[in-house]
């Protein structure tokens, strides 16, 4: 097992960006742009993720989860603007959301510095 992989943050990512592809395969056809955009970020959070724990330093890893909790952030917006504008809103939209909610606590606190122990060389 690689190290992403024992996160639950990317265990989360995968089962979010299952739902969204699910999602994008009921959306008619001119939401095709929504569609393409949502499939893009949703794989882009666990991709981050997986990045995050290929780096060496500290900063690089932030750096990635932060991406990663971006990406997270444009999904729920995409789920919004597909709640907002069908006439008849999908389901999944809560689903999404909460785990969207879920996943990017546990990003917030993957990507928090890490203090240093005062006495201690930085």
């Amino acid at each position: 097992m690689l190290t992403h992989e024992k996160l639950d943050a990317y265990r989360v990512s995968i089962e979010f960006a299952s739902l969204a592809y699910q999602l994008c395969q009921e959306l008619p056809k001119t939401y095709g742009p929504v569609s393409d955009q949502l499939r893009w970020a949703a794989t882009s959070v666990p991709a981050n993720i997986a990045q995050a724990c290929g780096r060496a330093g500290a900063q690089e890893f932030a750096r990635y989860v932060a991406l990663a909790r971006g990406s997270a952030a444009e999904c729920g917006a995409l789920l919004d603007v597909v709640n907002a504008t069908l006439p008849s809103p999908h389901g999944r939209h809560n689903e999404g959301k909460l785990l969207l909610v879920r996943m990017v606590s546990m990003l917030i606190r993957l990507g928090m510095p890490v203090r240093s122990v005062p006495g201690q060389l930085e």
